[in-house]
């Protein structure tokens, strides 16, 4: 269980990761271009590069507290917020259009539900 629950948490965080690098990296005008990020183009610059940051902060909260031994509840509590991230998600993907993504986002809030039950409970 333990490993099944490192494997999800991880990539979670590789998600995260490449999600928050993106968004808090690439200028606006390429990740409205981009498919999937159509949402940007009027979104205020400030939300997306605030969005990145949480991206980045969740991928080092999935995987940083167990590996360093410090504050290793922050994990389950990391994928609780990741939850409400992919709620978010979801709805605005629908709101333009992208129910494929939406379901993509779904994909990733059951990881994430998996990781904070695994490590709330187990």
């Amino acid at each position: 269980m333990n490993v099944a629950l490192w494997i999800a948490a991880g990539t979670l965080a590789l998600v995260a990761l490449a999600g928050g690098v993106s968004k808090a990296f690439l200028p606006q005008a390429k990740l409205a271009a981009a498919r999937g990020g159509e949402w940007t183009a009027e979104a205020a610059p400030g939300f997306v590069k605030g969005l990145g940051v949480l991206e980045l902060l969740a991928a080092a909260g999935l995987v940083l507290p167990p590996l360093t031994g410090v504050a290793p509840v922050l994990v389950p509590v990391t994928a609780v917020c990741w939850v409400l991230l992919m709620i978010g998600a979801m709805i605005t993907h629908v709101r333009h259009g992208s129910a494929r993504l939406a379901f993509l986002n779904l994909a990733y809030l059951a990881v994430a539900v998996f990781v904070a039950w695994g490590r709330f409970a187990v």
